[in-house]
């Protein structure tokens, strides 16, 4: 057999087109296959799709193709315009490749499948590419996909922000808490992300208005942005976050009592952990600390955090009771930042106790925030928000992406 019909075959090519030549330069680690097609050939209009039309002219074009062994392969080919009677004159659409990509549908089938293993930046080492180009790839594709997508069956959303960028730099993540898919992306943390997303829900065939319930932290310009744009929602505060502000409340009471009392130096993860995850070590310095003698503020901080844990574990009737006997017990307490803490939780009374009746939480989408910055720490960063996003949604997505020959 030729190696002409060998790279025929393995290419998959159909009349008219065939391969014309091979040229190998072993010195150059470089394959080049030369495409043609048969003369009096004719091709199918890529804008209507009418048959047997004849080339009017054509033009030199070269992909990049996966390689052969160890070697770049590149495949080239003279591809005709033709003339077709509604549409005029059209560069027709070749089958290994994609209009306006200069890579072969295999090339970037392999892009796709390795960089969500790998940072784009050694994807494109191994390859032999520069990134940018591979981003093009991941671009499109993603686009396409998200484009695509149908949330007429949303009804339950979760909202969070994770860092894009070492300082104040954000994106936004909007999550299907039902189908535990990420459903929109966009740069900021502003009220403005949820305009941003309602426009994106009637895209996708869905209204603000079927959006029922909101999970959310207790940032102000996400409640204002709810308010605005998600008036009928429900919105309960994700008692991640509340359990977060708490562990930060009592921290502060440490923090602040340990200038004038040194045996609580080193003893930051003790208050922030339960006492049945403490270890034996941890629980004879837990005995020690919380001695009456000593009167230590941070262990009254830390029976207040016990006791408001156990709200999660009452109905809501009882919650209720609970949380006001508590309330008031903080707010008794002479101590600060506990204070601070339960007048945010009566700011944020009905979203807090939303969560008996909604059970929704944001803990699916603190597991993608964490796939997220693993990845852009894996890739040092990215350069733009934009690869952050298109990445966020390789990673959370659950993208039907193009089918491609691989």
């Amino acid at each position: 057999m030729r190696d002409i019909d060998l790279f025929q075959m393995a290419l998959g090519l159909s009349k008219p087109w065939y391969v014309k030549r091979s040229e190998f330069d072993p010195a150059a680690r470089r394959l080049d296959l030369y495409l043609d097609f048969e003369s009096g050939g004719t091709f199918a209009c890529p804008e209507c799709a009418s048959s047997g039309c004849k080339a009017y002219d054509t033009t030199e074009k070269t992909w990049r193709h996966l390689n052969f062994f160890q070697h770049e392969a590149y495949l080239h080919a003279r591809v005709p315009r033709v003339k077709c009677g509604q549409c005029g004159i059209k560069l027709v659409d070749v089958p290994w490749a994609r209009a306006g990509s200069g890579f072969t549908l295999m090339f970037e089938a392999i892009v796709l499948m390795l960089v969500k293993s790998m940072p784009v930046s050694e994807v494109a080492r191994t390859l032999g590419e520069h990134d940018t180009r591979l981003w093009r790839i991941i671009h499109h594709y993603v686009d396409q996909a998200v484009a695509e997508r149908d949330f007429s069956e949303v009804h339950s959303v979760g909202m969070d922000e994770t860092a894009s960028k070492r300082g104040h730099n954000y994106i936004t993540l909007f999550m299907d808490l039902e189908e535990r898919q990420l459903l929109f992306a966009t740069e900021g943390r502003d009220a403005r992300t949820l305009s941003a997303f309602r426009e994106d829900l009637e895209k996708h065939g869905a209204s603000a208005e079927q959006i029922t319930e909101f999970c959310a932290d207790l940032s102000p310009a996400f409640q204002k942005g709810l308010r605005e744009e998600f008036p009928e929602a429900r919105i309960t505060f994700d008692k991640f976050h509340v359990v977060k502000l708490l562990n930060e409340a009592v921290d502060q009471v440490r923090r602040e009592e340990q200038k004038s009392r040194p045996e609580l130096k080193g003893t930051r993860y003790l208050w922030l952990r339960n006492p049945l995850t403490l270890s034996a070590t941890q629980i004879a310095q837990y005995d020690r600390l919380h001695l009456p003698s000593l009167n230590l503020k941070t262990a009254r901080a830390y029976h207040l955090k016990l006791a408001f844990q156990e709200i999660w574990q009452l109905q809501l009737a009882e919650a209720e009771v609970h949380l006001k006997a508590w309330y008031n017990w903080a707010i008794r307490s002479k101590l600060e930042p506990m204070k601070r803490f339960a007048r945010t939780i009566r700011e944020h009374w009905n979203g807090v106790l939303n969560w008996f009746q909604s059970g929704i939480s944001n803990g699916i989408l603190e597991g993608l925030n964490s796939l997220i910055q693993a990845a852009k720490s894996k890739a040092r960063g990215y350069r733009s928000t934009r690869n952050l996003i298109a990445m966020a949604y390789l990673i959370g997505g659950r993208l039907k992406l193009a089918t491609l020959p691989i």
